[in-house]
């Protein structure tokens, strides 16, 4: 069983088969999928699934905290599962394609109290980006 449907299970999440065939889809490392992408990856497992519960599904996620939705320029939200998994994102400038990256050291830590203007930091995004192998024509 994947960690997205073990965690929903303990939440005591009502799993539905489209509900589930949504968790499967999303299963895995460095997963960053549009909705679109999730709706034609589980019509492929539940033929019958509506673009409108998959959208649904992503939400409660979303709501729950359990999937985390990233943004990046003007592209399309995507869905990442990695929520409990503290992780930055590699992002691709021409494509668009997302790696999850764990840098070492604390962004949070790095940031000098006389940069903070008073603020009590909370969390920390980091996203780098540059392009992927495919994209530089490595």
């Amino acid at each position: 069983m994947s960690d997205l449907l073990e965690r929903l299970r303990a939440r005591g999440w009502r799993m539905t088969a489209q509900r589930r065939v949504v968790a499967e889809v999303l299963d895995g490392d460095h997963v960053h999928l549009t909705a679109d992408e999730v709706h034609a990856r589980a019509v492929d497992k539940l033929p019958e699934i509506s673009r409108a519960t998959v959208y649904n599904t992503l939400g409660e996620l979303v709501t729950l905290g359990e999937v985390l939705e990233v943004s990046t320029d003007r592209r399309a939200k995507r869905y990442d599962p990695n929520a409990h998994r503290p992780h930055q994102h590699l992002v691709c400038a021409q494509c668009g394609a997302i790696r999850d990256v764990h840098p070492s050291g604390n962004p949070l830590a790095d940031l000098p109290d006389a940069e903070r203007f008073g603020f009590t930091v909370s969390a920390v995004e980091v996203t780098y980006r540059g392009l992927c192998p495919d994209c530089a024509g490595v």
